[in-house]
């Protein structure tokens, strides 16, 4: 049996339950399969709670310890200085993760190897105490850490340095592998090993009475990620005005939500448009089956979960094409690619899913084909090689 020790800032906790539920989700499928796992998930540190900072106060309430799935998860807190404290996060993420393997090791604990997620700052903190504890690393790429951060020479520098400390560098999409040797990770140790979804808990519901509870009579679109500029809530508010008998759900929480109901009021939508907060997986599921379409218009996107996850409960996609999304959106049963990233791209794209609307039944298979089980496998046997010392090439 192999002792994985998994270290990302990237992990669901008792706050932000969807928080990189995709590294969950992945490593629920591992463990104890031939793999046991323990979670270092460091937190931002922040002193008290305060009303005037609302998204760093929430992190205050987050425990040290947690138990989830029957896996366990340690939450070291680590300094963040706002606005100029990119370059030395790595670093305080390193001794974070440090003290803690430290703390674990002292009570009798052993790892085989570490597998990191999100190369910047996590992979970078990661390789260094890789290096430390002498033990084989694996990073994952998951999207902006690859796609974006890379375009800042230090960071860059640190992901290259962190890439030739792992044994794989393994990305959720072709898409990010290419980037990745664009940038300079060495081609043998990389791998696409991309994300699955749960098709236990996504899936098709009996919709009407469903619809019922959430007062839906209409046709519905649904947008589903933070409130940030990148994922480009405002793209679709816009796009409403020329939806007119459409209504619009968006699910999530973020710095952009007062900006996001402003604009909604600000172009006579707003009564169309219902903010829907953060929600768990029960509430999510149910919202992907009353949704007719889910909209993703991210500028951004190393492999969206909410594609396969909204696709798993028959409910077709209009995406913005960029990175990863068109490795999943590639048969007309599972949606349509936007030919621009514009409110009229939107709607070109949306009414041409609706004047050719998949069947349900038909999206559902096709999610299907995106189980946990390849990449499980996959997985398994890099990990293999990492611990006997025998790579994978």
């Amino acid at each position: 049996m192999l002792n994985c020790l998994v270290v990302t800032t990237l992990y669901p906790n008792k706050i932000q339950f969807r928080h990189g539920v995709f590294v969950e989700n992945r490593l629920k499928r591992l463990n104890n399969q031939g793999l046991t796992a323990t979670v270092i998930a460091p937190v931002p540190w922040f002193p008290v709670k305060s009303r005037f900072f609302a998204s760093y106060s929430k992190l205050v309430d987050i425990p040290a310890y947690e138990l989830r799935e029957g896996i366990e998860i340690y939450h070291p807190r680590y300094l963040v200085i706002p606005k100029i404290g990119m370059l030395f996060t790595p670093f305080f993420l390193a001794i974070s993760i440090y003290r803690q393997i430290k703390r674990l090791l002292a009570q009798g604990y052993t790892f085989d190897f570490i597998d990191a997620h999100y190369y910047y700052p996590d992979g970078v903190a990661a390789a260094m105490n890789a290096l430390v504890f002498k033990k084989p690393l694996s990073i994952t790429a998951r999207g902006t850490d690859i796609n974006l951060i890379p375009n800042f020479n230090l960071p860059r520098k640190m992901i290259i340095w962190a890439s030739k400390v792992a044994t794989y560098n393994l990305a959720v999409c072709e898409a990010l592998r290419q980037k990745m040797l664009e940038i300079g990770v060495e081609e043998n140790t990389t791998h696409v090993l991309r994300n699955g979804v749960d098709l236990q808990v996504f899936t098709p519901l009996v919709r009407e009475p469903l619809r019922e509870k959430w007062q839906v009579s209409a046709k519905l679109l649904l947008s589903v990620g933070y409130l940030i500029e990148r994922k480009g809530h405002h793209i679709i508010i816009e796009a409403m005005l020329e939806l007119p008998d459409y209504l619009l759900f968006i699910v999530g929480d973020g710095e952009w939500s007062e900006k996001l109901k402003n604009l909604a009021e600000q172009l006579g939508v707003q009564d169309r448009v219902r903010f829907i907060g953060e929600v768990g997986q029960p509430e999510l599921t149910e919202l992907y089956n009353i949704a007719d379409a889910l909209v993703l218009a991210s500028d951004r996107e190393g492999w969206a979960n909410v594609l396969l996850e909204a696709m798993a409960c028959g409910t077709p996609v209009v995406a913005t094409n960029i990175w990863g999304t068109p490795e999943v959106v590639q048969a007309p049963a599972a949606g349509l690619l936007c030919r621009e990233r514009t409110p009229a791209g939107l709607v070109e794209a949306i009414k041409q899913l609706f004047a050719s609307y998949p069947d349900r039944a038909e999206t559902r298979r096709y999610a299907e084909t995106f189980s946990w089980d390849e990449t499980t496998t996959g997985l398994l046997s890099l990990f293999a090689g990492i611990s006997s010392n025998k790579p994978v090439r």
